[in-house]
């Protein structure tokens, strides 16, 4: 894939990032007016990184579709990286959180909205984020990590192979770790769930029936399991084929980790929009709305610029008149 097709292509990918990203966020913004439900600040959070992942890369896109582009300075490229890496840590680290979220409600129903207040959801919030800002602009504090640089803007081309070994040690596996440990003990607890669902249909206490807000949680973990394989499944290449990499220098060329794989990983922020707006019937039903009110208000301006309506030929109808009226 050369430098142009490579370019084309990410900017398509940076494009459907943004708009799919932004319209959920809107969407999820509405929702939460409605509901006023904390742990759906975390999906927000999650949309917000993935649109800015979309946001930070068409740097990289100016530079592949420019016909005589030059190599950025290596203090801007690194800059261009670390904000890179940031957005893409913060939607790591808040799949992480919306994962606990969802544990949380399974495990502690009646603790829940007392342990998961405001002020935690504004502050675990805070934290990732200055974690991953942390972890995306370490190489800019320390300048162990950086590359002799060569011209080529890349994650390997001005960070040390250590650097990226750090981030997969502290990014990627402690994250695959804990959402195999949460989903492993929610899918234990809704086990439980089902049975004492069974226990109940059968004896037919009608009173005991599972209420719509264990329903609810129990839909929001299956979209936490798709969440957690797509993200497996997106990024575990990148991941395994950099450690190789950075192993064996000669096992792998750096085209196929930086170009196809990382794309295959920038797919993830593409996916997770996508899996709540057809996973989630609040969230859908909400991006209706939503579509429904931007028609609305396109449509009759679309219908004023075409100009004015010419009258039909034939008679004009004629108004019904009521009895009231006629003895008036």
């Amino acid at each position: 894939m050369d430098g142009f097709v490579f370019g084309v292509v990410l900017s398509v990918l940076a494009s459907l990032i943004i708009a799919t990203n932004t319209l959920v966020a809107v969407a999820l913004f509405r929702l939460i007016q409605k509901n006023g439900c904390t742990g759906l600040y975390f999906v927000l959070n999650l949309a917000v990184a993935d649109s800015l992942v979309g946001v930070t890369i068409t740097g990289l896109v100016t530079d592949e579709l420019s016909a005589h582009r030059h190599p950025p300075p290596k203090m801007v490229c690194i800059l261009r990286m670390a904000f890179i890496i940031s957005p893409s840590a913060a939607s790591i680290l808040t799949m992480i959180m919306v994962t606990f979220d969802r544990y949380l409600a399974i495990k502690r129903p009646f603790q829940y909205f007392r342990i998961m207040s405001g002020l935690v959801v504004g502050a675990c919030i805070v934290g990732l984020w200055l974690a991953a800002c942390f972890i995306g602009f370490l190489p800019v504090i320390v300048q162990g990590f950086q590359q002799s640089y060569e011209g080529k803007c890349t994650f390997f081309g001005v960070f040390q192979p250590t650097y990226m070994l750090i981030v997969f040690c502290i990014g990627f596996f402690p994250a695959l770790f804990i959402f195999i440990y949460l989903y492993c003990d929610i899918l234990k607890i809704a086990s439980l769930h089902v049975q004492h669902i069974r226990k109940v249909a059968q004896v037919g206490l009608s009173g005991n029936s599972p209420s719509p807000h264990n329903t609810s949680d129990m839909k929001a973990v299956r979209t936490v399991a798709i969440l957690i394989g797509c993200f497996v499944l997106s990024w575990s290449p990148f991941f395994i084929a950099s450690i190789v990499k950075t192993m064996c220098q000669k096992c792998l060329p750096y085209d196929v980790i930086e170009r196809y794989l990382w794309l295959l990983g920038l797919c993830n922020s593409l996916l997770n929009p996508l899996i709540y707006a057809y996973w989630q019937k609040e969230v859908r039903l909400q991006i209706y709305q939503l579509c429904l009110c931007v028609k609305r208000k396109v449509f009759p301006l679309f219908h004023m610029e075409r100009g004015p309506r010419v009258p039909s030929r034939g008679p004009a109808p004629i108004r019904a008149i009521s009895h009231p009226q006629l003895q008036e």
